[in-house]
């Protein structure tokens, strides 16, 4: 799995270094960072507690294509309202989440068998993507890279192809609670912890801060709504679990323009 990511970095890496050349407009890489909330099948639904403790952090590496200038002769581009407004962005990106339930259905006054069951319930989950966004900048990328305003917000849509390894487990012994270790909506069918793949469709709101004429610091949240509804490791066949597996992941990072 480690050499899986290590040649998708590299193909990461090549394509960005390549399309210097190749397409001859400016570039920027940056890292980003920070804490991603988990909206899995572990908790209560819309329950804050859930919410608030179900949380990952990840990290990525960041790649643009900024239209809007030409590297190879260090110039501005044809005066387009595509060039001067979208840039398109690389990533790939790694997170990590501990699962456990929270809730009213795992209340210290709840004393009943399945209240026991899940509150011995624990999980997991790390998730691998890559893939590109187009980002949309209301003001023009020129004046703001020229100096003319601070911030630069945007918004940006796009697809990431994923890699996941769950975990789930119960942190009871066999034949602990004298039953089964399980309610029986995760029964073994709805428990999978093996690695999957799958797509997802991503869209975020954020903005950039002109740090310094060659750098920006950038604020991003996103949601990321996957096709899949085994990333978190669990999938019970009960009509409540009405969505598949999505995040929250508000992240900070840094910008750095090349020539």
């Amino acid at each position: 799995m480690k050499t899986k990511y290590f040649v998708l970095v590299f193909i990461f890496c090549f394509f960005c270094s390549s399309s210097y050349s190749q397409f001859g407009f400016s570039h920027e890489v940056g890292i980003i960072t920070g804490p991603v909330v988990f909206y899995s099948d572990y908790g209560q639904r819309s329950n804050i507690e859930t919410n608030m403790n179900n949380v990952g952090f990840g990290v990525g590496l960041i790649h643009y294509l900024n239209f809007a200038y030409r590297a190879d002769c260090n110039c501005y581009t044809r005066d387009t309202y595509f060039n001067d407004h979208f840039k398109l962005r690389n990533e790939i990106s790694y997170h990590k989440t501990e699962f456990q339930h929270y809730g009213r259905w795992v209340d210290p006054s709840k004393t009943s068998l399945i209240a026991e069951q899940l509150r011995g319930m624990r999980g997991s989950t790390s998730v691998f993507d890559i893939g590109s966004q187009l980002e949309y900048f209301p003001l023009s990328i020129r004046d703001f890279v020229a100096g003319s305003y601070k911030i630069a917000p945007f918004v940006s849509l796009g697809a990431h192809w994923v890699n996941f390894s769950p975990d789930a487990y119960t942190i009871f012994e066999p034949f602990e609670l004298g039953q089964s270790l399980y309610p029986d909506k995760y029964d073994e069918s709805s428990r999978r912890t093996e690695p999957g793949s799958t797509w997802s469709v991503v869209w975020s709101l954020g903005f950039r801060y002109k740090l310094t004429p060659m750098s920006d610091l950038m604020l991003d949240g996103r949601w990321q709504f996957y096709f899949s509804n085994w990333v978190d490791g669990l999938n019970p066949d009960v009509p409540e679990n009405l969505a598949n597996d999505w995040i929250y992941w508000l992240n900070v990072g840094y910008i750095l323009y090349l020539d």
